[in-house]
C-alpha cells in the first residue's frame, strides 16, 4: 500500500505580503510592486517574489487593496424567490458576467416583508458594496435615497420604480399580445391569474391583458393568488374551475402558475389542452418546452436582461448625475402546443 500525501499543517491566519517579503529577501514594498501593474521593479526582484508567492501559497488581498481606493469591488445581488428557475437563471447569468467584469458577486436572499430588503441592502453598504441589483422586491423610497446619499448605484430588474435605475422587459406588450393570440384562438371566456402581491410588473402585465380583452370586446376574469409558483398555480385552477363558467383562455404572469393551472385542468376536470383550454405563460423556463406542458409562453432572455443591467451600471459609474436609466427588452413569444393554432 502507497502512503497518503503529506498534508502541510493548517495556518492560522491568511499568508502575508510580509511572509513573502521576509521568504524572498526583499522589502515589504518590494513585493507591493511586483503585484502592482506597471509598477517600477527590477526583473531579478520580481521574479525573485513571485517565487516566494508561490512557494507560500501568498494571494494578492483584494478587498484591503479595495478599501484603500474606496471600491470593494463588490456587488450585491438582492432576491427573495432565488428558487424559482427565471429567477435562478437570471442570477447565474449576472454573477457570471461580474466576475468577467473584475467584481465580487455577493449573493443577499431575503425574506418577504419590506423590513428585509431594507436590512440586506443596509449589509451591504456596510461592506462598502460598489452597486446593489435587485433581482426581485421593490426597493423602498428610504433605501434608494441612502443610497444615493452613500454614491452607490441601485438598479432594479423588472421594477419600474421612477428615479430609480432598470432593466425590463416590455410587460404590457407581450401581454396586449397574450389577449390578442387567445382571443385569435377562437377563446371567448378569457382569464388571468397573478399574485396578491401586485408588484409593478405583474400589474402591467394584468392591467394591458385587460386592456386588450376589453378593447376586443371581452372582460376578463381576474385571479389573484397568494404565490407566484406551482402551488399558487394549482390554487388558481381549482378556483377557475370549481364552477360557474370556465374560462377557455387562461394567461398566467409567469409559467409555474401555468403549469399548475394546466395540471389541474388535465387531472382533476378531464379537460383537453388546447382543445377545450388555452394556456399562455410568462418567462419560458426549460420545463415550458417539455412535452408534459407544451407552454406557448413569452421568453425573458436571462442573459440579456443579466447583460442590460451591467450595460446599466457602466453607464452609471460613468456618470453619477445622469438621469435615471432605462433598458426595455423584448419578451418574444414563444409559440407551443397549449393554444390552438389560427
Amino acid at each position: 500500500m502507497g502512503s497518503s500525501p503529506k498534508l502541510t499543517p493548517m495556518r492560522r491566519e491568511f499568508v502575508s505580503a510580509q511572509d513573502v517579503a521576509a521568504q524572498a529577501g526583499v522589502s515589504r514594498s518590494a513585493v507591493s510592486r511586483a503585484f502592482t501593474p506597471g509598477a517600477s521593479i527590477a526583473p531579478e526582484t520580481r521574479q525573485k517574489v513571485m517565487a516566494a508567492a508561490e512557494a507560500l501559497g501568498y494571494r494578492v488581498n483584494d478587498l484591503a487593496r479595495g478599501l484603500l481606493a474606496r471600491r470593494s469591488r463588490l456587488v450585491g445581488l438582492v432576491a427573495s424567490d432565488l428558487d424559482t428557475p427565471f429567477r435562478a437563471a437570471v442570477a447565474s447569468a449576472l454573477t457570471a458576467l461580474l466576475m468577467t467584469r473584475g467584481n465580487v458577486p455577493t449573493l443577499v436572499r431575503f425574506g418577504p416583508s419590506q423590513r428585509d430588503g431594507i436590512a440586506a441592502h443596509e449589509t451591504l453598504l456596510s461592506y462598502r458594496a460598489e452597486a446593489t441589483i435587485f433581482l426581485s422586491g421593490t426597493p423602498p423610497a428610504s433605501l434608494i435615497d441612502l443610497a444615493r446619499r452613500n454614491g452607490q448605484p441601485l438598479i432594479a430588474l423588472n421594477r419600474t420604480e421612477p428615479g430609480i435605475d432598470h432593466v425590463r422587459s416590455d410587460h404590457a406588450g407581450a401581454a396586449r399580445f397574450a389577449a390578442e393570440r387567445l382571443i385569435a384562438a377562437e377563446c371567448r371566456t378569457l382569464a388571468v391569474v397573478t399574485s396578491e402581491r401586485d408588484t409593478p410588473s405583474l400589474v402591467q402585465r394584468v392591467e394591458a391583458f385587460q386592456a386588450a380583452a376589453n378593447q376586443a370586446g371581452f372582460a376578463p376574469r381576474v385571479l389573484r393568488i397568494a404565490d407566484t409558483d406551482y402551488a399558487g398555480g394549482l390554487a388558481a385552477g381549482r378556483a377557475l374551475f370549481a364552477g360557474g363558467e370556465r374560462p377557455d383562455g387562461v394567461f398566467c404572469v409567469n409559467d409555474l402558475m401555468a403549469f399548475g393551472v394546466m395540471d389541474v385542468a388535465r387531472g382533476e376536470h378531464g379537460l383537453v389542452v388546447p382543445r377545450d383550454l388555452c394556456v399562455i405563460g410568462f418567462d419560458d423556463v426549460p420545463q415550458a418546452a417539455w412535452r408534459a406542458y407544451d407552454l406557448a409562453t413569452f421568453r425573458q432572455d436571462p442573459d440579456a436582461l443579466a447583460a442590460a443591467a451591467i450595460e446599466v451600471l457602466d453607464k452609471r459609474q460613468a456618470s453619477h448625475e445622469a438621469a435615471a436609466i432605462e433598458i426595455v427588452l423584448p419578451a418574444t413569444f414563444v409559440e407551443r402546443g397549449s393554444v390552438r393554432s389560427t
